[in-house]
Protein backbone atom coordinates (compact mmCIF):
# COMPACT_ATOMS: atom_id res chain seq x y z
CA UNK A 1 0.00 0.00 0.00
CA UNK A 2 1.34 3.51 -1.02
CA UNK A 3 2.58 5.68 1.88
CA UNK A 4 -0.51 8.50 1.30
CA UNK A 5 1.08 11.11 3.19
CA UNK A 6 -1.68 13.65 2.20
CA UNK A 7 -4.19 11.72 3.78
CA UNK A 8 -2.37 11.64 6.94
CA UNK A 9 -1.96 14.73 7.34
CA UNK A 10 -6.12 15.73 6.81
CA UNK A 11 -6.49 13.95 9.90
CA UNK A 12 -4.40 16.29 11.84
CA UNK A 13 -6.85 19.49 12.52
CA UNK A 14 -3.38 21.31 14.36
CA UNK A 15 -1.87 21.49 11.13
CA UNK A 16 -4.96 23.69 9.40
CA UNK A 17 -4.06 25.95 12.37
CA UNK A 18 -0.77 26.87 10.90
CA UNK A 19 1.20 24.48 13.82
CA UNK A 20 4.09 22.63 12.91
CA UNK A 21 4.10 19.67 15.29
CA UNK A 22 7.94 18.53 16.21
CA UNK A 23 7.50 17.15 19.29
CA UNK A 24 5.76 13.74 19.72
CA UNK A 25 8.86 12.61 22.04
CA UNK A 26 7.74 14.81 24.09
CA UNK A 27 3.26 14.32 23.83
CA UNK A 28 1.34 14.25 20.14
CA UNK A 29 -1.85 15.98 19.10
CA UNK A 30 -5.21 14.12 18.83
CA UNK A 31 -6.27 12.93 14.96
CA UNK A 32 -10.01 13.72 14.01
CA UNK A 33 -9.74 9.93 14.23
CA UNK A 34 -8.94 9.34 17.92
CA UNK A 35 -11.19 12.67 18.75
CA UNK A 36 -14.48 11.22 17.12
CA UNK A 37 -13.63 8.32 19.08
CA UNK A 38 -13.42 10.70 22.40
CA UNK A 39 -16.97 12.56 21.20
CA UNK A 40 -18.54 9.54 21.07
CA UNK A 41 -17.47 8.27 23.89
CA UNK A 42 -18.76 11.51 25.82
CA UNK A 43 -21.79 11.64 24.00
CA UNK A 44 -22.71 7.86 25.20
CA UNK A 45 -22.15 8.64 28.69
CA UNK A 46 -23.86 12.19 28.61
CA UNK A 47 -27.24 11.54 26.70
CA UNK A 48 -26.79 7.84 25.07
CA UNK A 49 -26.57 4.94 26.86
CA UNK A 50 -24.86 6.53 30.37
CA UNK A 51 -23.71 3.25 31.01
CA UNK A 52 -21.53 2.13 28.45
CA UNK A 53 -19.59 -0.91 29.98
CA UNK A 54 -20.61 -3.66 27.34
CA UNK A 55 -19.35 -1.56 24.64
CA UNK A 56 -16.16 -0.68 26.64
CA UNK A 57 -15.15 -4.14 27.05
CA UNK A 58 -15.44 -4.47 23.51
CA UNK A 59 -13.27 -1.55 23.25
CA UNK A 60 -10.75 -2.57 25.70
CA UNK A 61 -10.68 -6.13 24.73
CA UNK A 62 -9.78 -4.96 20.43
CA UNK A 63 -6.67 -1.93 22.16
CA UNK A 64 -4.74 -4.92 23.72
CA UNK A 65 -5.36 -6.61 20.68
CA UNK A 66 -3.11 -3.63 18.90
CA UNK A 67 -0.69 -3.32 22.03
CA UNK A 68 -0.04 -7.11 21.69
CA UNK A 69 0.05 -6.98 18.31
CA UNK A 70 2.98 -3.79 17.94
CA UNK A 71 5.41 -5.30 20.10
CA UNK A 72 4.57 -9.18 19.15
CA UNK A 73 2.85 -11.19 22.07
CA UNK A 74 -0.84 -12.43 23.12
CA UNK A 75 -3.27 -9.63 24.83
CA UNK A 76 -3.43 -11.93 27.96
CA UNK A 77 0.22 -10.75 28.48
CA UNK A 78 -0.92 -6.77 28.82
CA UNK A 79 -2.50 -5.01 31.46
CA UNK A 80 -3.10 -1.33 31.51
CA UNK A 81 -1.33 0.89 33.67
CA UNK A 82 -1.67 4.84 34.84
CA UNK A 83 2.01 5.91 32.97
CA UNK A 84 5.05 4.53 32.61
CA UNK A 85 6.54 4.44 36.48
CA UNK A 86 3.25 2.84 37.48
CA UNK A 87 4.04 0.10 35.66
CA UNK A 88 7.46 -0.27 36.07
CA UNK A 89 6.93 -0.44 40.12
CA UNK A 90 4.68 -3.90 39.22
CA UNK A 91 7.85 -5.07 38.71
CA UNK A 92 10.05 -3.26 41.08
CA UNK A 93 7.51 -3.44 44.33
CA UNK A 94 6.88 -7.16 42.85
CA UNK A 95 10.55 -9.11 42.88
CA UNK A 96 11.67 -10.45 46.08
CA UNK A 97 14.56 -8.37 47.00
CA UNK A 98 17.41 -9.46 49.27
CA UNK A 99 20.31 -7.11 50.56
CA UNK A 100 22.91 -6.59 48.17
CA UNK A 101 21.00 -7.69 44.72
CA UNK A 102 21.75 -5.25 42.16
CA UNK A 103 19.92 -3.15 39.30
CA UNK A 104 22.34 -2.19 36.39
CA UNK A 105 20.77 1.64 34.93
CA UNK A 106 22.77 4.18 32.46
CA UNK A 107 23.15 7.48 33.37
CA UNK A 108 21.07 8.58 30.45
CA UNK A 109 17.75 7.56 31.65
CA UNK A 110 14.80 9.66 31.86
CA UNK A 111 13.83 9.77 35.73
CA UNK A 112 10.81 7.35 35.10
CA UNK A 113 12.72 4.57 34.21
CA UNK A 114 15.42 5.07 37.50
CA UNK A 115 13.06 6.35 40.76
CA UNK A 116 11.85 3.33 40.71
CA UNK A 117 14.36 1.17 41.53
CA UNK A 118 16.20 3.87 43.43
CA UNK A 119 13.22 3.22 45.88
CA UNK A 120 14.86 -0.28 46.47
CA UNK A 121 17.87 1.07 47.98
CA UNK A 122 15.88 0.71 51.29
CA UNK A 123 15.70 -2.88 50.66
CA UNK A 124 19.55 -3.02 50.60
CA UNK A 125 19.30 -2.87 46.94
CA UNK A 126 22.14 -1.55 45.17
CA UNK A 127 21.73 0.55 42.01
CA UNK A 128 24.89 0.37 39.53
CA UNK A 129 25.21 2.90 36.61
CA UNK A 130 26.89 2.47 33.32
CA UNK A 131 28.93 5.48 32.31
CA UNK A 132 27.88 6.28 28.76
CA UNK A 133 29.10 10.11 27.68
CA UNK A 134 28.19 9.33 24.23
CA UNK A 135 24.71 8.44 25.16
CA UNK A 136 25.29 5.24 23.13
CA UNK A 137 24.35 2.00 25.17
CA UNK A 138 26.09 -1.42 23.81
CA UNK A 139 25.36 -4.92 25.07
CA UNK A 140 29.18 -5.12 25.31
CA UNK A 141 28.75 -2.22 28.08
CA UNK A 142 26.08 -4.14 29.71
CA UNK A 143 27.96 -7.99 29.68
CA UNK A 144 30.95 -5.73 31.20
CA UNK A 145 29.29 -3.80 33.92
CA UNK A 146 26.86 -7.20 35.29
CA UNK A 147 28.22 -8.58 38.65
CA UNK A 148 27.11 -12.41 40.12
CA UNK A 149 24.95 -9.96 41.81
CA UNK A 150 22.89 -8.31 39.05
CA UNK A 151 19.79 -9.27 39.09
CA UNK A 152 17.36 -6.66 36.78
CA UNK A 153 18.60 -4.51 33.74
CA UNK A 154 16.27 -1.90 32.90
CA UNK A 155 17.19 -0.04 29.79
CA UNK A 156 14.87 2.72 27.42
CA UNK A 157 14.12 1.48 24.23
CA UNK A 158 15.36 4.80 23.04
CA UNK A 159 16.95 7.67 24.97
CA UNK A 160 15.03 10.57 25.33
CA UNK A 161 17.53 12.84 24.75
CA UNK A 162 20.34 11.36 22.08
CA UNK A 163 17.24 9.30 20.38
CA UNK A 164 19.95 6.74 20.72
CA UNK A 165 18.15 2.86 19.73
CA UNK A 166 18.97 0.26 21.77
CA UNK A 167 20.04 -2.97 20.07
CA UNK A 168 17.23 -4.94 21.73
CA UNK A 169 18.25 -8.22 20.56
CA UNK A 170 21.75 -8.14 21.69
CA UNK A 171 20.58 -7.35 25.65
CA UNK A 172 18.24 -9.90 25.05
CA UNK A 173 20.45 -12.39 24.49
CA UNK A 174 23.10 -11.04 27.17
CA UNK A 175 20.47 -10.99 30.02
CA UNK A 176 19.56 -14.72 29.10
CA UNK A 177 22.91 -15.76 29.60
CA UNK A 178 23.69 -14.08 32.97
CA UNK A 179 20.02 -15.16 34.39
CA UNK A 180 19.23 -10.98 34.55
CA UNK A 181 15.49 -9.92 34.19
CA UNK A 182 15.83 -7.98 31.21
CA UNK A 183 13.48 -5.01 31.57
CA UNK A 184 12.20 -1.99 28.50
CA UNK A 185 10.65 1.38 28.91
CA UNK A 186 9.55 1.78 25.35
CA UNK A 187 8.05 5.22 25.51
CA UNK A 188 10.38 6.98 22.95
CA UNK A 189 10.36 3.73 20.40
CA UNK A 190 7.41 1.64 20.61
CA UNK A 191 4.96 3.86 17.53
CA UNK A 192 7.93 5.12 15.66
CA UNK A 193 10.06 1.70 15.34
CA UNK A 194 9.48 -2.01 15.14
CA UNK A 195 9.57 -3.57 18.87
CA UNK A 196 9.35 -7.76 19.28
CA UNK A 197 9.28 -8.90 22.93
CA UNK A 198 9.73 -12.21 21.86
CA UNK A 199 13.12 -11.84 19.54
CA UNK A 200 14.61 -9.83 21.88
CA UNK A 201 13.26 -11.96 24.94
CA UNK A 202 12.45 -9.17 26.80
CA UNK A 203 10.86 -10.09 30.32
CA UNK A 204 8.89 -7.01 30.90
CA UNK A 205 8.31 -4.07 29.06
CA UNK A 206 6.74 -0.66 30.62
CA UNK A 207 4.83 2.30 28.19
CA UNK A 208 3.06 5.53 28.89
CA UNK A 209 0.27 6.42 25.53
CA UNK A 210 0.70 9.64 25.06
CA UNK A 211 4.13 10.33 22.92
CA UNK A 212 4.40 8.20 19.86
CA UNK A 213 1.60 5.94 20.57
CA UNK A 214 -0.49 9.06 20.09
CA UNK A 215 -3.15 8.61 22.65
CA UNK A 216 -3.92 10.71 25.97
CA UNK A 217 -1.97 10.72 28.81
CA UNK A 218 -2.63 8.94 32.17
CA UNK A 219 -3.03 6.00 30.57
CA UNK A 220 -0.37 3.29 29.66
CA UNK A 221 0.23 -0.26 29.38
CA UNK A 222 2.67 -3.59 30.49
CA UNK A 223 3.91 -6.69 29.24
CA UNK A 224 4.88 -9.07 31.53
CA UNK A 225 6.44 -12.69 29.96
CA UNK A 226 4.38 -15.46 31.59
CA UNK A 227 7.53 -16.82 33.45
CA UNK A 228 7.93 -13.49 35.02
CA UNK A 229 4.74 -12.93 36.20
CA UNK A 230 5.03 -16.25 38.20
CA UNK A 231 8.13 -14.53 40.36
CA UNK A 232 6.33 -11.35 41.39
CA UNK A 233 4.26 -10.87 43.98
CA UNK A 234 1.84 -8.35 43.65
CA UNK A 235 1.80 -5.35 46.35
CA UNK A 236 -1.48 -3.67 44.99
CA UNK A 237 -4.28 -5.59 43.65
CA UNK A 238 -8.28 -4.68 43.86
CA UNK A 239 -11.66 -6.39 43.08
CA UNK A 240 -10.92 -6.80 39.58
CA UNK A 241 -7.25 -8.50 39.84
CA UNK A 242 -9.75 -11.44 40.28
CA UNK A 243 -10.89 -14.25 38.39
CA UNK A 244 -14.60 -13.89 37.39
CA UNK A 245 -15.06 -10.55 39.06
CA UNK A 246 -18.17 -9.53 38.26
CA UNK A 247 -20.68 -11.62 39.91
CA UNK A 248 -20.39 -13.44 43.70
CA UNK A 249 -19.98 -10.20 44.89
CA UNK A 250 -20.34 -11.47 48.17
CA UNK A 251 -17.71 -14.23 48.35
CA UNK A 252 -14.72 -12.19 49.40
CA UNK A 253 -11.69 -13.63 48.09
CA UNK A 254 -8.23 -13.34 46.52
CA UNK A 255 -8.13 -15.56 43.34
CA UNK A 256 -5.83 -13.80 40.98
CA UNK A 257 -5.96 -13.53 37.55
CA UNK A 258 -3.90 -16.06 35.28
CA UNK A 259 -3.13 -13.38 32.72
CA UNK A 260 -1.92 -9.88 32.90
CA UNK A 261 -5.06 -8.46 34.20
CA UNK A 262 -4.36 -9.24 37.46
CA UNK A 263 -2.39 -5.91 37.54
CA UNK A 264 -5.54 -3.78 36.89
CA UNK A 265 -6.95 -3.56 39.91
CA UNK A 266 -10.26 -1.39 39.53
CA UNK A 267 -12.25 0.38 37.05
CA UNK A 268 -10.07 1.59 34.11
CA UNK A 269 -10.17 4.51 32.06
CA UNK A 270 -12.14 3.38 29.17
CA UNK A 271 -11.98 7.19 27.67
CA UNK A 272 -8.13 6.52 27.12
CA UNK A 273 -8.39 3.37 26.31
CA UNK A 274 -11.24 4.23 23.55
CA UNK A 275 -8.52 6.50 22.56
CA UNK A 276 -5.33 4.53 22.35
CA UNK A 277 -7.57 1.68 20.66
CA UNK A 278 -8.07 4.47 17.65
CA UNK A 279 -4.55 5.84 17.24
CA UNK A 280 -3.09 2.10 17.90
CA UNK A 281 -5.44 1.25 14.82
CA UNK A 282 -4.19 3.97 13.16
CA UNK A 283 -0.74 3.20 13.13
CA UNK A 284 -1.23 -0.57 12.53
CA UNK A 285 -3.04 1.07 9.26
CA UNK A 286 0.22 2.29 8.15
CA UNK A 287 2.53 -0.27 9.02
CA UNK A 288 5.28 0.49 11.86
CA UNK A 289 7.56 -1.04 9.36
CA UNK A 290 6.62 2.04 6.50
CA UNK A 291 6.75 4.63 9.58
CA UNK A 292 9.82 3.71 10.75
CA UNK A 293 11.19 4.49 6.94
CA UNK A 294 9.34 7.61 6.67
CA UNK A 295 11.12 8.75 9.84
CA UNK A 296 14.47 7.28 8.76
CA UNK A 297 13.96 9.57 5.63
CA UNK A 298 13.07 12.72 7.67
CA UNK A 299 15.66 12.40 10.30
CA UNK A 300 18.15 11.87 7.45
CA UNK A 301 17.25 15.33 5.95
CA UNK A 302 17.59 16.84 9.60
CA UNK A 303 20.88 15.21 10.16
CA UNK A 304 22.46 16.58 6.37
CA UNK A 305 21.09 19.86 7.51
CA UNK A 306 23.19 19.92 10.75
CA UNK A 307 26.07 18.52 9.08
CA UNK A 308 26.01 21.19 6.42
CA UNK A 309 25.34 24.06 8.70
CA UNK A 310 28.03 23.19 11.49
CA UNK A 311 25.00 21.85 13.98
CA UNK A 312 26.86 19.68 16.92
CA UNK A 313 24.83 16.50 16.70
CA UNK A 314 23.93 14.63 19.55
CA UNK A 315 22.00 11.53 17.81
CA UNK A 316 23.83 9.10 16.14
CA UNK A 317 23.95 9.04 12.46
CA UNK A 318 23.63 5.37 11.71
CA UNK A 319 20.12 4.52 10.97
CA UNK A 320 20.49 1.48 12.86
CA UNK A 321 21.00 3.62 16.16
CA UNK A 322 18.12 5.88 15.68
CA UNK A 323 14.61 5.82 15.81
CA UNK A 324 12.70 9.02 15.35
CA UNK A 325 14.49 12.06 17.27
CA UNK A 326 17.29 14.12 16.29
CA UNK A 327 19.10 16.40 19.01
CA UNK A 328 20.93 18.87 18.63
CA UNK A 329 23.69 21.49 20.77
CA UNK A 330 24.20 24.93 20.09
CA UNK A 331 24.50 27.62 22.39
CA UNK A 332 21.92 30.09 21.77
CA UNK A 333 19.09 26.79 22.46
CA UNK A 334 17.00 28.86 24.28
CA UNK A 335 17.20 31.56 21.66
CA UNK A 336 16.08 29.29 18.45
CA UNK A 337 13.16 27.50 20.75
CA UNK A 338 11.66 30.51 21.30
CA UNK A 339 12.11 31.68 17.31
CA UNK A 340 10.48 28.56 16.82
CA UNK A 341 7.64 28.87 18.65
CA UNK A 342 7.03 32.51 17.29
CA UNK A 343 7.15 30.82 14.03
CA UNK A 344 4.61 28.22 15.30
CA UNK A 345 6.91 25.37 14.83
CA UNK A 346 7.41 22.77 18.46
CA UNK A 347 10.20 21.19 19.26
CA UNK A 348 11.42 20.26 22.93
CA UNK A 349 14.34 21.90 25.04
CA UNK A 350 15.78 19.69 27.15
CA UNK A 351 19.36 19.92 29.11
CA UNK A 352 20.11 23.11 27.13
CA UNK A 353 19.50 21.10 23.54
CA UNK A 354 17.05 21.37 20.99
CA UNK A 355 15.14 18.29 20.74
CA UNK A 356 13.56 17.34 17.44
CA UNK A 357 10.68 14.68 16.81
CA UNK A 358 8.60 14.02 13.68
CA UNK A 359 6.36 11.65 13.52
CA UNK A 360 4.53 9.77 10.59
CA UNK A 361 2.61 12.30 8.75
CA UNK A 362 5.20 15.25 9.13
CA UNK A 363 6.61 16.23 5.41
CA UNK A 364 9.68 17.39 4.05
CA UNK A 365 7.71 20.98 3.67
CA UNK A 366 7.45 20.83 7.72
CA UNK A 367 11.41 20.35 7.78
CA UNK A 368 11.78 22.95 5.32
CA UNK A 369 10.27 25.46 7.27
CA UNK A 370 12.04 24.25 10.12
CA UNK A 371 15.53 24.48 8.52
CA UNK A 372 13.96 28.15 7.22
CA UNK A 373 14.58 29.57 10.89
CA UNK A 374 17.59 27.17 12.00
CA UNK A 375 19.86 28.91 9.26
CA UNK A 376 20.09 31.75 10.81
CA UNK A 377 22.46 30.17 13.51
CA UNK A 378 24.46 27.99 10.99
CA UNK A 379 28.04 28.36 11.59
CA UNK A 380 27.93 29.09 15.07
CA UNK A 381 29.16 26.39 17.60
CA UNK A 382 30.23 25.67 20.94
Amino acid sequence: MAYDLHQYRSWFPHIQTGKIWLNHAAISPISRRVSHVITEYLNDRSFGDIDVYPKVIAVYDRTKQHLAKLINTSPERIAFTLNTSDGLNILAQGLHWKSGDRILLNNSEFPANVVPFLNLKKFGVEIDFINNPTGEITADDIERALTPRTSLLSISFVQFLSGFKADLISIGKICKQHNVIFCVDSIQGLGAVPLDVQAAQIDFLSNGGNKWLMGLMGLGFVYVSAELQERIEQRYMGWTSNKHFFGDFFRYRIDLDETARRYENGTQNYLAIAALGESTSILLDIGIANIHRHLLSLTDQIIAFCDANGFELVTPREQTKRAGIVTIKHPDAKTIFNDLIEQRIFVSLREGMIRIAPHFYNSDDDLRALFSILHYYSGVTQ
